[in-house]
């Protein structure tokens, strides 16, 4: 039975590079290096992982690992290497553990005979629907390192604006966060004290800062309740989401928000045209492309949209016609598409599209921020200030009857 080794060597440029392959002996990895040019430096039998078989402490595959894969895999096809080769070379190299199991089981599946979508479709957590796809294209066509690359390209892009999208979204939900905790703190334990400090003194208080005793007797009397109930909606609202008709209803609410409704279009837009685009161009069908995307869409409202598109061109229609209807997405979107498709160029004139509204993207996140942080400092400013201040307003007025 084959045992996994862990090589360390040199490349011929003298560049330090380790590994991990199967074998009988280790003479067997020796060997193999040196037929790659690769000086072995220290050879081993892997030590066994006694979490190998608990899933749940298994790392996942992250977006940027496929991202990577693509890439790698692109470049080898393009230089010549067979397919097989190309899986073992990236299955050894691999430090996923997870993922390098899963290479591992998509070569042996092709050395059984199956085709390289059909392996890859074994992995759905990895490998989505636009992936597998568009790798079943490159290979009937004889252009996977194309593919390869064009998806390497894709997912990129899609990368960085998720990224984008979640950055604009961190600063006020930690902001947000840490309002609360600074909130509670100061309504648990601190203001407590003074009240105990004022009551002995004695006198009328005046009225911000009874407000706030209150608000703080309140908080302290009743905190189960307040951390049950924040659990309980919070509980209700990802039911809500998880549903079918709560789910469009949030969806359609999202859209609808002044400026994050905003963001939301222009990268649905973004999104929707960058991957039609990468799939038209390989060479996979509208159909199969529109139910691709509407799927991976993200919110229902688009998703709905798209799947009208889908309906109208089975029905002998234009791409453009139906979004014009759906109301979703802009109209020079529209106008873009119809030139796209009267020209034949549909897939060029989607990349163009898709250029433009990253720009867009980045705009809109730029106003979103701008937005956010003078509202986030008034908040701050108003809730911690003003419970501070309504603390003091009685050491004042002592101060001024004293003085």
């Amino acid at each position: 039975m084959p045992t996994v080794f862990e090589w360390k060597g040199k490349n011929p440029r003298g560049r330090k590079i380790k590994g991990e392959m199967e074998a009988e002996t280790s003479e067997q990895v020796k060997q193999h290096l040196q037929r790659r040019k690769i000086t072995p430096v220290k050879i081993r039998k892997k030590p066994k992982n006694i979490f190998e078989n608990i899933k749940f402490l298994q790392p996942k595959v992250k977006e940027r690992d496929v991202i990577i894969f693509s890439r790698q895999f692109s470049t080898m096809i393009d230089a010549g290497l067979p397919l097989l080769q190309c899986l073992d070379i990236l299955q050894s190299q691999q430090e996923n553990p997870t993922f390098k199991k899963d290479l591992k089981k998509i070569k042996e599946s092709v050395e059984s005979g199956e085709t390289f979508a059909a392996a890859l479709k074994k992995f759905p957590k990895v490998f989505n629907e636009l992936f597998i796809n568009m790798v079943a294209a490159g290979e009937a066509g004889g252009i996977l390192d194309i593919i390869l690359n064009r998806l390497s390209a894709y997912m990129e892009k899609m990368a960085k604006l998720k990224s984008q999208v979640k950055g604009a979204m961190t600063y006020p939900i930690i902001t947000i966060i840490i309002a609360i905790i600074v909130v509670s703190i100061i309504l648990v334990f601190v203001i407590p004290v003074f009240s105990e400090m004022f009551a002995d003194f004695g006198g009328t208080l005046p009225a911000p800062t009874l407000m706030v005793i209150g608000l703080s007797e309140f908080a302290i009397g009743n905190i189960v309740y307040i951390i049950g109930g924040i659990i309980a909606a919070s509980f209700l609202i990802k039911r809500t989401y998880a549903s079918k008709k709560g789910r469009i209803l949030m969806d359609d609410m999202f859209l609808r928000l002044p400026v994050i409704g905003i963001l939301i279009r222009k990268v649905a837009v973004a999104k929707f045209t960058r991957t039609t685009s990468t799939m038209l161009s390989s060479g996979v069908s509208i159909l199969e492309v529109l139910d691709i995307v509407a799927k991976t869409a993200g919110n229902k409202i688009i998703e709905f949209a798209i799947q009208d598109v889908k309906i109208g061109i089975a029905e002998g229609r234009s791409m453009a016609d139906p979004l014009v209807e759906s109301g979703v997405f802009p109209s020079m979107v529209c106008s873009m598409i119809a030139v796209g498709e009267s020209t034949g160029a549909l897939d060029v004139m989607m990349e163009k599209i898709a250029d433009f509204y990253d720009d867009e993207v980045d705009q809109a996140v730029k106003n979103l921020t701008d937005m956010i942080e003078p509202f986030m400092l008034v908040f701050l400013g108003v809730v911690v200030g003003g419970l501070v201040i309504s603390m003091y307003l009685p050491i004042f007025s002592m101060a001024g009857a004293i003085s």
